[in-house]
């Protein structure tokens, strides 16, 4: 059987990734914005007697290596362990795709062009002649419709058809001469060598390090001259605006539009939704109606599964009524008490709000947020792509943290990762939600969804400017530096396929959060089976910790039963309440409430106040991350310095934000 390594390139968001998927069914979740890929997945696809090997490499502008993307996708170019290199364009915006053609042209030998959504350029109007294309560029194109699944057994056959071509050869003005000399001292090699002598006139650090590693270049006086020569020259401009024209000339008469009312449509629309004021107004609207449609949608099905779950408990002590009376409560009251909890009160929101903020962000709408927020960045010397990473943290702190691999600079990166936990994750809305409504909307208004909702919005937006804050002041001390330009793409708006957003949000976001969640809180339920069990002269050791710790909650605003629930929610924030439950009932497992109305009465009872209530939100919203979340900040930046700040600097500002709460009223 015949083998072939493709390579896929592309600009972020053309569908590149969703080729990838359909051909080797991998699956990964693709989104309508730039930055989902930063590593590249590996997959496998037959066709006849054929096996291809594709690699989908991260979007990228360029090969030019400035941005990590594209020295991930130029590295892996560059080391040659590929055969065909197959560009994906979008047929909606063709031009912002030809210089990546251009300069992939540059450095490979075999080039296939695929013009992707095509189906969506003819809604829209746009006529490509493909023909023209082709012969223009010299090199074969294919149109594909990856969504609809079609043209993608043509593409395969036209890689496995391709022929190896002399590289591009481009006009580089007044920077020939210069490559010429440089060229001169560079050994045989199979890369084109004008390539290489471009890096090596733009003082290309990273390659020129990687010539030296292959023994490229030699110690010649020549290179030096050569950059003298052009010292005055702004070399990477040049070269820009040498391929840019290169493009348009390659795209003459190849592009048609028949449609320009659809444009102008949703030009509007974009006007709209990147306005200083509407802009920032939308966003809190599909804020409060994502977190409305997750508190109206959740409340029943969390009900169903705690009930369900409970009714499970006294059959599964029967079952294992063989053990020891002291490890079978530890199992059943601690280990499986907490892991319904967990499941009970994460699963139904997760499956709600995942799919809904999959479908903005298939929709296109997550980059016009992080379009709305870039300037607010900027002032506070950060990157503009942190908005997007905040947007992940929303699902769960520990994907946001993931997620900083999309910035640039590790400084700016830093500044994400230790920033990202000022926005509530799913897993404290629970609780969030629970003591809004029993304090401050009230058990018996009708509209309680929409009031919570409007406040849990507010929180967040709360969160938003502490973050701006915090950014700020990090930019001025530790993390000083540049602030770093970034690209960023407004993609067309898409009509996402509902069943697949569903499915794919649950699988790959919702589930895999869920399993995590799962594995920390059998650990949880251990711990917090053993606080309450344990008894130090006659006294439950959860007592002993709360009596301990109630002069550090007073002074905030709270007690020691709040302050050690919220230490035993380290593993898990949803096991917060069943923990301050236990504390204040004195029981030796988690306990259960019949309703919000019992529980408020719990809480009373013990003290609690509206100012009590103030401040455990408060706190609860801004603490150190979950032990999930801290370990990936740990596994990120490879620092203990970095993790500790990551849990000390939200804890500082929830207990600031209480002594002034405690202090004011």
């Amino acid at each position: 059987m015949k083998k072939i390594k493709v390579a896929l390139i592309g600009t972020p968001n053309v569908g590149k990734s969703t080729i990838y998927n359909e051909l080797t069914k991998n699956k990964v979740h693709t989104g309508n914005w730039a930055g989902k890929t930063v590593t590249f997945s590996k997959g496998d696809c037959e066709l006849f007697d054929t096996l291809y090997t594709f690699y989908d490499l991260p979007g990228t502008y360029s090969l030019i290596s400035k941005s990590k993307e594209e020295m991930v996708a130029t590295d892996f170019i560059i080391d040659n362990n590929f055969d065909v290199a197959v560009v994906v364009c979008d047929a909606t915006s063709l031009e912002k795709g030809i210089n990546l053609v251009l300069q992939t042209m540059e450095i490979c030998g075999k080039v296939v062009v695929c013009v992707n959504l095509v189906d969506e350029a003819k809604k829209r109007g746009i006529y490509i002649d493909f023909n023209l294309l082709q012969q223009n560029l010299e090199c074969p194109v294919v149109k594909v419709s990856a969504r609809e699944k079609w043209g993608l057994e043509e593409l395969l056959l036209k890689i496995k058809e391709v022929e190896a071509r002399p590289y591009l050869d481009i006009n580089y003005g007044i920077l020939n001469k210069e490559i010429e000399l440089v060229q001169e001292n560079i050994d045989e090699t199979d890369m084109n060598k004008k390539w290489v002598a471009l890096r090596i006139l733009e003082n290309n650090r990273h390659y020129i390090d990687i010539f030296q590693e292959k023994n490229l270049i030699k110690a010649s006086d020549k290179i030096e001259l050569a950059q003298k020569n052009l010292e005055n020259v702004d070399i990477s401009l040049e070269i820009v605006m040498k391929i840019m024209k290169l493009g348009k000339m390659k795209l003459k008469n190849v592009i048609i539009y028949s449609n320009l009312e659809k444009d102008r449509k949703y030009r509007k629309i974009d006007k709209l939704l990147t306005h200083k004021v509407w802009g920032l107004l939308i966003m809190m609207l599909f804020l409060f109606i994502l977190f409305y449609l997750t508190i109206v949608g959740a409340n029943y099905p969390s009900e169903l599964l705690f009930n369900f779950f409970s009714s499970l408990e006294g059959k599964l002590g029967g079952l294992l009524s063989f053990l020891p009376n002291g490890f079978r409560d530890l199992l059943v009251g601690g280990v499986y008490k907490t892991l319904y909890w967990v499941i009970s009160v994460m699963m139904p929101p997760m499956l709600i709000f995942f799919p809904l903020f999959t479908f903005l962000e298939d929709l296109g709408v997550l980059p016009r947020i992080a379009f709305n927020m870039d300037r607010a960045f900027s002032k506070c010397q950060a990157c503009g792509k942190q908005a997007l990473t905040m947007c992940m943290g929303i699902g769960c702190n520990a994907v946001g943290v993931t997620g900083a691999r999309i910035i640039d600079t590790k400084r700016e990166r830093l500044i994400a990762i230790l920033t990202n936990v000022f926005v509530p994750c799913n897993g404290k809305f629970p609780t969030l939600i629970a003591i809004i409504t029993m304090f401050f909307v009230g058990l018996s208004n009708k509209l309680g969804g929409l009031v919570c909702a409007l406040i849990l919005t507010l929180l967040i937006m709360l969160g938003i400017l502490l973050t701006f804050g915090v950014s700020l002041i990090l930019s001025k001390t530790i993390l000083k530096g540049e602030t770093s330009g970034f690209t960023l793409e407004l993609p067309p708006y898409r009509r996402p396929k509902i069943l697949n957003t569903i499915f794919y949000s649950v699988r790959d976001r919702a589930i895999s959060i869920l399993i995590r969640a799962v594995k920390v809180a059998v650990l949880a339920g251990v711990i917090i089976w053993l606080v309450a069990n344990i008894k130090i002269k006659g006294l439950p050791l959860i007592q002993i910790l709360s009596d301990f710790l109630n002069p550090i909650g007073v002074l905030l605003g709270l007690d020691g039963v709040i302050i050690l629930a919220l230490l035993l929610g380290f593993p898990a924030n949803e096991i917060v309440i069943p923990a301050m439950l236990m504390a204040y009932l004195q029981a030796g497992s988690l306990s259960d409430y019949a309703s919000l109305s019992e529980f408020k009465n719990i809480l009373v009872m013990n003290g609690w106040s509206i100012k009590t209530a103030v401040c455990f939100i408060l706190l609860m919203m801004f603490h150190y991350p979950c032990s999930t979340t801290l370990l990936t900040i740990k596994k990120e930046t490879e620092s203990n310095f970095y993790t500790f700040l990551a849990f000390i600097i939200p804890l500082g500002v929830g207990i600031a934000l209480c002594l002034l709460v405690n202090l004011l009223f």
